[in-house]
């Protein structure tokens, strides 16, 4: 059994992904059974520098279509800064419009003093937290062949102005069929903070490819109204063959 996130969460280098990776998905929604075409999403890696420390710099942008605006209307901008040699965040910018709530967060991490700087004041954090974004990609390169179906992989999460011990579960591997084909795919659920659109707890699963770079396939999860299934639609510059598509749909 894995208890501590200092165990299993520190000290991943990143093998799955490069500078200039761009993911782009569909938001897909059902109310009754029915999915539509509700919204979009893209995530974009980037290069920049903060304190002298070579970090990555990734954006993830989600929004509503605007044929949907008027039962839900989503404009988020998330963007995540985390050092290329350990990983671990040095900033965070959450900028959010959710059904009319609204909030934007700016997050300084010095990983020296392990604390969080916002503008509500100096958070004492654990070693190796993460925030929202950089755990996406933190996760991408945890080796889940050193794992049972059913193991918890734990770790901190910094977000709202709270350090939140979360986990990931382990299901094993299975082929899913997506909007874009069938992929070999590795399979988990996320243990989620309750926010806008997401209850907490562990309704979201995550498939991920089964190859070396790790992309996220699917995402299905339960909203406050309705389910929602998020697939990947386009990519450019994977670090690596996408070796676990099967066909295409």
């Amino acid at each position: 059994m894995h208890l501590t996130a200092g165990d299993d969460f520190c000290g991943i280098k990143n093998k799955t992904f490069v500078s200039g990776e761009v993911l782009t998905y569909n938001v897909f929604y059902s109310v009754a059974g029915l999915y539509v075409n509700a919204g979009s999403a893209s995530f974009t890696v980037g290069m920049d520098n903060i304190n002298n420390k070579s970090c990555y710099h990734v954006v993830g942008e989600g929004r509503s279509n605007s044929s949907y605006d008027w039962i839900f209307k989503v404009r988020d901008r998330y963007e995540t800064y985390f050092d290329t040699l350990n990983m671990q965040p040095l900033k965070f910018i959450r900028n959010v419009d959710e059904g009319g709530y609204k909030k934007v967060e700016n997050v300084t991490f010095n990983q020296q003093t392990n604390t969080a700087i916002t503008s509500a004041g100096v958070f004492k954090v654990p070693n190796c937290v993460q925030d929202v974004l950089s755990s996406i990609y933190y996760a991408r390169n945890i080796d889940f062949n050193t794992y049972k179906p059913e193991d918890k992989i734990p770790f901190s999460m910094f977000l709202d102005n709270e350090v939140y011990n979360l986990y990931i579960r382990y299901l094993g591997k299975e082929t899913i069929k997506t909007k874009y084909g069938k992929f070999r795919a590795i399979k988990f659920k996320p243990l989620l903070v309750k926010g806008t659109i997401f209850d907490g707890g562990e309704k979201m699963t995550v498939w991920v490819s089964d190859d070396a770079n790790h992309i996220p396939l699917r995402i299905e999860s339960p909203i406050v109204v309705g389910t929602i299934k998020i697939d990947m639609m386009q990519y450019k510059n994977l670090r690596y063959p996408l070796s676990s598509l099967v066909s295409f749909r």
